[in-house]
């Protein structure tokens, strides 16, 4: 910053000779610019409220700013660069540990994060697991009601079996007295 500063300078001493020196054709207008400006620049750059809208360079506003700085330093007592720089190592070290906690705390977040998906997974698997056995199990007990409707379905054709044995033998009895 301390090599733009004399650059600034040389900038507002050729601003001033340039706004000192009268314009070649001077119209209303920029005698008016001309004396706002000579204005601003004798008061020791103005107020910033106080310069019409679009008026202001950079350059200017630069400017006051590096002198409020430069007068800010010259009326403060010298500054205690070793105690501002032990209070930024204190911050440094508190910052340092605040971020150290997080990630001891992130990483055990993270761990109980991974450790309720496995159970989530696991508990998935055996859901899955659970569901594949309850088909099979609906699978087996429709096959066994088939296997006892059909098992009913012998026991009836085997009676009915030996009902028409018996009505046979009955019948061959009768036919063979009948042909004696």
């Amino acid at each position: 910053m301390s090599s733009m500063y004399p650059r600034t300078k040389e900038l507002s001493r050729t601003r001033k000779s340039l706004s000192e020196s009268p314009p070649s054709s001077p119209s209303p207008t920029a005698k008016n610019f001309r004396h706002d400006r000579a204005s601003r620049l004798d008061s020791g750059g103005g107020d910033s409220k106080a310069e019409p809208l679009g008026r202001t360079s950079s350059y200017t506003r630069r400017e006051t700013r590096l002198a409020a700085l430069n007068k800010q330093e010259d009326d403060t007592s010298p500054r205690d660069y070793k105690k501002m720089y032990e209070d930024a190592l204190a911050e440094n070290d508190k910052l340092k540990s605040r971020l150290d906690d997080s990630k001891h705390e992130l990483t055990k977040i993270r761990s109980q994060l991974d450790k309720v998906n496995q159970k989530q997974d696991r508990i998935s698997e055996r859901s899955t697991v659970l569901e594949s056995e309850k088909r099979e199990k609906q699978a087996l007990e429709k096959r066994v009601t088939d296997m006892e409707e059909e098992l009913k379905v012998l026991t009836e054709l085997k009676s009915d079996n030996q009902r028409l044995k018996d009505e046979n033998g009955a019948l061959i009895r009768v036919i063979s007295k009948l042909s004696k």
